[in-house]
Formats: C-alpha cells, sequence, structure tokens
C-alpha cells in the first residue's frame, strides 16, 4: 500500500515535471497548498553501479551528491539534476549478495514496475551521447508526440526512451510547445 501510493506520488510528480515545460524551473508549492510530506528522492536497486553511472552522471549529466559504502554491505550513490532536496535519484547496490542477480529484462513497464522521466532541453544532441553508452539498450528514438491539452489542444513533445543496465524504463522528453496549465 505504501509502496502504491509512493509511486503514484513519483508518477504525479514526472507527470508535472514534463508538463511544466523545458524552460520551467522547480519551485515551491504555495505555502497555502503546502502539505507535510515531500518526496526526496527516488532509489533504484541496481546489479552494478559503476555499470549505472555511466548513463545517470555522464551522459544525463546528473551530479553526484552523495557516494558511500554503508556498514559494508550497501553503496549508496544519488544524484540530483536542479534540485537538491526533491527529485534526488538513488542508485543503491547490495555489495554483500551471495547468489547472482537475474539478468536484466527489457520491456515496458508493467504493474509493479516504474518509469523515470526525465525531460531534457538538449535532447536533440544529447540523444547521441546517451545512445553511444555502454549497457543502454534503445526502445525508441526521438520522435514527435501529440499529446492531447486541454479545450482540444495538442502538447507537441520530442519523446525517446531507453532502458538502463538494470532493465529500468527511462523516457526522455523535449517539450516543444506550451505546458499544459498554462497560457497560450
Amino acid at each position: 500500500m505504501i509502496r502504491t501510493q509512493a509511486l503514484r506520488s513519483l508518477f504525479f510528480v514526472l507527470v508535472t515535471l514534463v508538463a511544466l515545460g523545458s524552460t520551467a524551473s522547480a519551485a515551491p508549492v504555495p505555502e497555502s497548498e503546502r502539505i507535510p510530506v515531500d518526496l526526496r528522492r527516488t532509489t533504484l536497486v541496481v546489479r552494478d553501479i559503476d555499470r549505472s553511472l555511466p548513463l545517470y552522471r555522464d551522459a544525463l549529466g546528473l551530479k553526484v551528491i552523495y557516494d558511500q559504502v554503508i556498514g559494508g554491505t550497501t553503496r549508496l550513490v544519488l544524484l540530483r539534476a536542479n534540485d537538491d532536496f526533491i527529485g534526488v535519484l538513488g542508485l543503491m547496490q547490495r555489495l554483500n549478495l551471495t547468489e547472482p542477480a537475474s539478468p536484466p529484462v527489457f520491456r515496458k513497464a508493467q504493474p509493479g514496475g516504474l518509469i523515470l522521466v526525465f525531460n531534457l532541453q538538449d535532447l536533440d544532441t544529447r540523444f547521441e551521447r546517451i545512445k553511444s553508452t555502454p549497457h543502454v539498450t534503445i526502445a525508441e528514438a526521438p520522435k514527435r508526440i501529440d499529446y492531447p491539452g486541454a479545450g482540444g489542444s495538442t502538447i507537441p513533445v520530442m519523446f525517446s526512451a531507453v532502458w538502463d543496465a538494470d532493465g529500468n524504463f527511462i523516457e526522455m522528453n523535449k517539450l516543444l510547445g506550451t505546458p499544459a496549465g498554462t497560457e497560450r
């Protein structure tokens, strides 16, 4: 139940970030609308952090803000985009596994899975770097998709997607038009 609520909250945050557009930056919710909860980060449990970092740190350009071994059994790396309080991505590797992890499965997200959504202002140029990153599998090269908007309008987006080294489905989008919820 808590995991489902957390995934729903994450989905809402990610959809909101995409809807805000490529020039939007994170801003606090007005005081009158605040609740006593912040979604701080999403943590992916990975097979090998050193295989994961080339996508998130090098190709996407996220900044490492924490990299520690905890209790000798777990390595945790935290990465940020434009905010170090919310929207942080964690990569966690269990160092003491006695059995090999099953190989990753590259398929679109299923119930219980997740989709990470990144809004990239420079998708046009950055996708080449992403495409050549080791252990990344391309799901879809950038293509235009028109999402339905309010009042019969459309929201044009350059959509692309990959799977990371662990089979996590990652959308990388660039908003081309007016974000949802804003004036034309």
